[in-house]
């Protein structure tokens, strides 16, 4: 390969954030109210990337995140190396700033560390000055809960990244930046004399990524707009990562090129704008790789690529001797709407047309018992298999719209009489979902085309799931195989 093609990245890895150390680069991202969170990803030519962990083994409050949250938890995290340990900070909107920090990036990892308490503290990012031994920390504002946004908040910070030194002062305020708003995600760094906070703002749809220096910490500091939309078809360039290579080459994980400019300022993208293609990195050459989406499951074990929707509680996956997910059809009071089930296994929705099949065994004979595949959101749709009660197992097929309560049939059901199906979808362009599903004669087209809907802040995803009506006793399993993710 001479050149790549954005985005290196075919998924919602929102909000990523890069640190290199010697010759291998890490990548983490926002993960919100999944679990486990806060995905650990490994390069060393900076476009293909591997899933190799998470650092948050389960959210905190524990009990919170008993429940799925889909837009809370983990925002927009930090990925920094200091003093031969990784950092990730992070801002929960509910609670404050808490970071995690491990020897190596595969851990082990320290459980969530509260540096600040309070509502609204968001997107936080610290800097240890290696000239004067100070640490610094500045964060973002989330109006939705402290009804303050557009402005950063600067603060010293203890060397051990326990806890904040003082109360904290604006050190941006884009209230005073004629045309500027909703001011969040920023990155702090030094360079060449300077204090510089790369930081995104105008919104995720149409907004740009600024940048700001200044000689002390604390302000006054400048700012220039550095990547915006132009006449691309990307949406707002927003949030991102700074990195530069052992060649001394500078790349903005966005994903665009960047260099420095004779007045100083950093220059990314073609001039400012977004590029679609460009010259690889300065780097090694690497085998193509990508993150996982396949999974036979052997033993019952899922791979690094999955994430439930909630804390995760004993019993929902059965490890065993052979291939496949077996899920237990766990009883619940929510069976009629998956947005509020915290037992469904969740992956990221592929960004560009691909076709996802999956076989199902549901193996329960309890009435009322289902399991399937859906792509969840805001609104959702899934397709699968359910015992009835006159003990037949049918294929449904069902979705919710945004403001309804509960789920309704998208198609009548049918006979399965083998209590088996092939699942797929086919996701087209602009995420315009068709479902299929073969019982033993072949695929046929279920119900009409769904498009796919993120939640506010979150992308849709992808999931498993088995579940069974509210009640008492064990209701059986469902075994899930062969998950595959395809090129149409």
């Amino acid at each position: 390969m001479t050149t790549y093609r954005n985005p290196v990245l075919d998924a919602d890895w929102s909000d990523p954030d890069v640190v290199r150390v010697g010759d291998d680069f890490y990548l983490t991202a926002s993960s919100f109210g999944r679990s486990p969170g806060l995905p650990l990803l490994h390069s060393r030519d900076l476009v293909h990337w591997t899933l190799v962990g998470h650092a948050l083994e389960r959210l905190e409050p524990e009990a919170e995140f008993r429940v799925p949250r889909h837009d809370c938890g983990v925002w927009a995290p930090s990925l920094r190396h200091h003093d031969d340990r990784f950092w990730i900070f992070w801002g929960d909107p509910d609670h404050g700033i808490l970071q995690v920090n491990a020897p190596a990036i595969r851990g082990p990892w320290t459980r969530p560390h509260l540096v600040k308490a309070g509502k609204g503290l968001i997107d936080p990012c610290p800097l240890w000055d290696e000239e004067t031994g100070e640490a610094y920390l500045v964060h973002a504002w989330a109006r939705s809960r402290s009804g303050v946004k557009n402005r950063l908040t600067g603060h010293r910070m203890r060397p051990d990244g326990t806890e904040l030194l003082d109360e904290g002062k604006v050190i941006v305020d884009g209230d005073l930046i004629p045309g500027w708003f909703t001011l969040e995600g920023p990155k702090l760094h030094r360079h060449d004399g300077w204090f510089w906070i790369l930081a995104p703002a105008g919104g995720v749809e149409t907004g740009w990524q600024g940048a700001f220096r200044s000689r002390g910490f604390f302000g006054p500091y400048e700012e220039r707009i550095v990547l915006e939309q132009k006449d691309t078809d990307v949406n707002g360039p927003h949030q991102g990562g700074w990195v530069r290579t052992p060649s001394g080459e500078d790349w903005f994980l966005h994903f665009q090129p960047m260099r420095w400019g004779d007045d100083g300022w950093p220059v990314l993208g073609d001039d400012g704008a977004p590029v679609a293609v460009h010259e690889m990195p300065d780097l090694p050459p690497q085998p193509p790789a990508a993150p996982a989406t396949d999974d036979d499951f052997p033993g019952g074990r899922f791979g690094r690529q999955w994430s439930w929707t909630a804390n995760p509680r004993d019993g929902w996956a059965t490890q065993h001797s052979g291939d496949g997910l077996r899920l237990a059809c766990v009883r619940s009071a929510d069976a009629r709407d998956l947005r509020r089930v915290p037992n469904v296994l969740t992956q990221r929705l592929p960004g560009t047309p691909r076709v996802v099949e999956v076989e199902l065994r549901l193996d329960s004979e309890e009435p009322g018992a289902r399991a399937g595949l859906t792509v969840l959101g805001d609104a959702y749709g899934w397709i699968g298999l359910q015992r009835d009660d006159d003990g037949r197992a049918h294929l449904v097929h069902r979705f919710a719209e945004p403001v309804a309560e509960h789920e309704r049939d998208a198609e009548v059901p049918r006979p399965a009489p083998l209590g088996w199906a092939r699942l797929r979808v086919e996701i087209g362009a602009g995420a315009r979902c068709r479902f299929l599903a073969d019982t033993g004669d072949g695929p046929v087209v279920s119900g009409p085309v769904f498009a796919a809907t993120p939640w506010r802040w979150v992308g849709a995803q992808l999931g498993l799931f088995a579940l069974a009506p509210a009640g008492q006793g064990h209701a059986g399993a469902a075994t899930f195989t062969r998950f595959r993710i395809l090129t149409p």
